[in-house]
């Protein structure tokens, strides 16, 4: 069985976009070449992608391009390399199609169709999106978090989760600093017992 992982950018007070558009390349994010090489070994460890479809188009806009495109650093190449290659699975109840390396998880029984993915891939799915996010945790199938916390208080934007207040135990995994005042933490998710029920 596989372990869902949020992966996100945050800042200190757990916004992940200052203003509606931002799509994670907000100024406040201080995003060295030795971060990004941090973010292309972990996403190239995972087992697949799962994202919303928000995260997905931002994504599938730039990523695809920026493999090819020599004007940008090599560990942007890179990423847009793995990101294209790498297995993917859209969650979304519009899109009908996708590309590269995608399948689409849709209609009323996306989340039963998302448990079942989690119990037939081994490895880690990494998570993109607050809304899947969001979905995933109340579902009782989110397992891990990711956060790399950037030093600015933005005071307003999106939250890490939407509408979700029930407090989470976690548990740290383990911990690193990066320059720029960068800090990651990976947390799982404590739960009481292991019947992942709705939260």
């Amino acid at each position: 069985m596989g372990r869902y992982l949020y992966w996100m950018n945050v800042s200190l007070d757990l916004r992940i976009d200052h203003v509606p558009g931002e799509g994670g390349g907000g100024d406040w994010m201080h995003i060295t070449e030795e971060l990004h090489s941090e973010f292309n070994a972990r996403a190239r460890a995972l087992a697949l992608m799962v994202q919303g479809r928000v995260m997905h188009e931002l994504m599938e806009e730039y990523w695809p391009h920026a493999r090819t495109d020599m004007s940008q650093p090599e560990v942007m190449r890179e990423y847009g390399e793995i990101w294209t290659t790498m297995p993917k699975v859209l969650v979304s109840h519009t899109r009908t199609s996708a590309e590269h390396n995608t399948r689409i998880i849709g209609g009323d029984d996306a989340i039963e169709q998302l448990a079942a993915l989690r119990d037939e891939t081994e490895g880690t799915l990494g998570v993109g999106g607050a809304t899947l996010a969001t979905q995933l945790l109340r579902a009782g199938l989110l397992d891990e978090l990711l956060l790399f916390t950037h030093p600015a208080y933005l005071g307003s934007g999106r939250p890490l989760f939407d509408d979700y207040e029930t407090p989470l135990d976690l548990e740290l995994i383990e911990q690193r600093s990066f320059a720029e005042g960068v800090t990651m933490h990976h947390y799982a998710i404590v739960r009481s017992d292991d019947s992942h029920a709705s939260a």
